[in-house]
């Protein structure tokens, strides 16, 4: 599903947030949308799935068109297609089985007993889990698996578009790996597209496809990551690290005037390096 931004604006009363956003996330894509703290990366993610309005200008999902002061008559149909995984989405958990959990969105939709159990099971699977899980207490679960639970509760709706809010904090470095494949997974087996706005750079610069770089609210860079992230100075300028994997290809092109490329995996990068010592 392709979203657009045409030309937004959205301001919190006389506090303008996002200033002329003017681009097109690709269907298929894992886009990242990256900005310091307050460049209003969380306020373009809510412009998608209609938590909020802008105040000018419009956001093209797919069918669906979300203009000023224009209140959408089928916002249910639209949130079934964008799903939303919020910062820490296991702190809004309240079931005490897996089941229950990720299944509690389809009551309201009055599925019978045996499509619901079948609905949970296949977005357990999705996430990597299986039915073993279903009579845990979440709440009892790591914390990786209990992100991958909130996932699952997002793709028991089968949405078309996933988008993660800085889905990688109070992660470790494995939770995170593990994460990186179910991302990866989503895309190329299931054909989402996936938005995630991030600080985490070197996870971004991992896993992404496209990157959207916020400062102050406008858009300072868009592009194919590798074009992106290799701006260093322009990075700095909007309060953002480059990856540590471009960071080391820059200065050792600037040092040793050796261009070893950029490379998503650092055994990769060393495979580079070897290959050029030899």
């Amino acid at each position: 599903m392709e979203i657009k931004f045409n030309h937004v604006e959205f301001s919190y009363g006389d506090k303008l947030v996002l200033k002329d956003i003017d681009f097109t996330i690709q269907s298929g894509m894992i886009t990242g949308i990256i900005g310091k703290s307050g460049s209003g990366k969380t306020t373009l993610i809510q412009l998608i799935n209609g938590l909020l309005l802008p105040t000018k200008g419009s956001v093209e999902v797919g069918t669906f068109v979300l203009e000023p002061h224009k209140r959408i008559q089928n916002i249910n149909d639209l949130r079934f297609n964008v799903g939303m995984v919020f910062q820490f989405p296991e702190d809004q958990f309240f079931h005490t089985t897996v089941f229950k959990e990720v299944g509690f969105g389809l009551e309201q939709f009055n599925y019978k007993k045996d499509k619901k159990e079948q609905r949970v099971s296949e977005a357990l699977k999705m996430v990597g889990l299986n039915d073993s899980y279903l009579d845990r207490n979440p709440f009892s679960l790591s914390n990786g698996e209990k992100r991958k639970i909130a996932i699952a509760s997002i793709l028991i709706f089968n949405p078309q578009v996933i988008i993660f809010d800085e889905p990688t904090i109070g992660l470790d470095y494995e939770s995170k790996k593990s994460f990186m494949r179910l991302i990866k997974l989503l895309k190329k087996k299931f054909q989402k597209t996936i938005i995630i706005a991030s600080h985490d750079t070197d996870f971004l610069h991992s896993i992404v496809d496209e990157v959207v770089v916020l400062n102050q609210g406008k858009i300072e860079l868009q592009g194919n990551k590798y074009d992106v992230f290799k701006q260093e100075k322009r990075l700095h300028k909007c309060g953002i690290i480059a990856p540590n994997l471009i960071s080391f290809s820059n200065k050792v092109l600037e040092k040793k005037k050796i261009k070893i490329g950029y490379r998503d995996d650092i055994n990769d990068l060393i495979k580079d390096i070897y290959r050029y010592v030899k």
